[in-house]
């Protein structure tokens, strides 16, 4: 003897519900699947963008104090178009230096005994020093700059090693990562690098 199976068959607004259940379901995943889509590309862009176009950098040493400290955090701007007075971050055998541009390619550079630096024969105006020093001058001066070259100073004249010591020299246009533009730490310092 077969025994007979008790099939329920479900009310309309049982299956309305469970349609309406079903269909939010799918709603759901293809929202959180195209937010997910949406982050990962925004991610992606602006890691590619800051690493192209504004690279972030931490300052390491104390060649630029007071100006930049060590630690912080600044935000640079590609390129290698300067005026006398900017910071620029470059490349220096496997070390990333942070320098102020001093002088271009043609233009001669002389620096007194008391630190004063004269760019084709005119004192240049660095109200950013607290102390002026020769430093560690191992160049000839007067020096012109070589064409393609650029000459840069750290802020603390005393003890950076930059464009004034024969060893560094004067940098290649290949060597520049761009200009620093924006401190982001530490928060109390945020803003503008001048």
């Amino acid at each position: 003897m077969k025994r007979q199976k008790n099939i329920q068959v479900p009310e309309l607004a049982q299956l309305e519900a469970e349609l309406k259940r079903e269909k939010y379901k799918r709603k759901y995943h293809r929202t959180l699947r195209s937010t997910i889509y949406t982050l990962v590309i925004v991610a992606a862009v602006t890691v590619l963008t800051a690493t192209i176009f504004l690279p972030v950098l931490r300052i390491y040493g104390k060649s630029m104090q007071p100006t930049l400290n060590e630690g912080e955090i600044v935000v640079s701007l590609k390129g290698t178009d300067f005026e006398q007075g900017d910071i620029i971050a470059l490349y220096y055998g496997n070390k990333l230096l942070v320098k102020r541009f001093i002088a271009g390619p043609g233009q001669w550079v002389d620096i007194d005994n008391e630190g004063n630096v004269y760019v084709d024969k005119k004192l240049i105006q660095e109200p950013y020093l607290i102390d002026k020093s020769l430093g560690d001058c191992t160049i000839s001066l007067p020096y012109q700059v070589p064409d393609g070259r650029y000459f840069v100073m750290g802020d603390n004249r005393s003890i950076s090693q930059d464009s004034r010591n024969a060893v560094i020299g004067c940098i290649a246009d290949e060597q520049i990562v761009g200009k620093i533009v924006f401190r982001v730490w530490p928060l109390q310092r945020f803003g503008l690098v001048k």
